[in-house]
């Protein structure tokens, strides 16, 4: 049976592959809930921290910025986030983030 709810302390913190000043903990993924087209992470990034171009595999994701500012990528399109904003990264798109303040 799937999990309902995830809880931050369920999951372990990692360090991606060309990201930078980063910490995600992956709360909605396939291996916390089942398989699932969709993940969603809490990432804490430090000052000028970044994930730098990279895509996933069959999996979109969802980013919910708390505070500070951020410049995401994808498709050729590039804004800035702030508080309360989200941002979508549809499944094997080049995508990236890059903490601004």
């Amino acid at each position: 049976m799937q999990k309902l709810v995830v809880r931050m302390g369920d999951v372990t913190g990692y360090s991606p592959a060309n990201h930078h000043g980063t910490v995600n903990h992956r709360l909605i993924a396939p291996e916390t809930v089942g398989p699932t087209p969709i993940e969603l992470l809490h990432g804490s990034l430090e000052p000028g921290g970044l994930a730098q171009p990279h895509a996933h595999p069959g999996i979109a994701q969802v980013c919910y910025l708390l505070e500070g500012r951020a410049r995401v990528s994808c498709r050729g399109v590039t804004e800035e986030m702030g508080p309360g904003d989200a941002c979508f990264f549809p499944a094997d798109e080049e995508h990236s983030f890059h903490v601004i303040g």
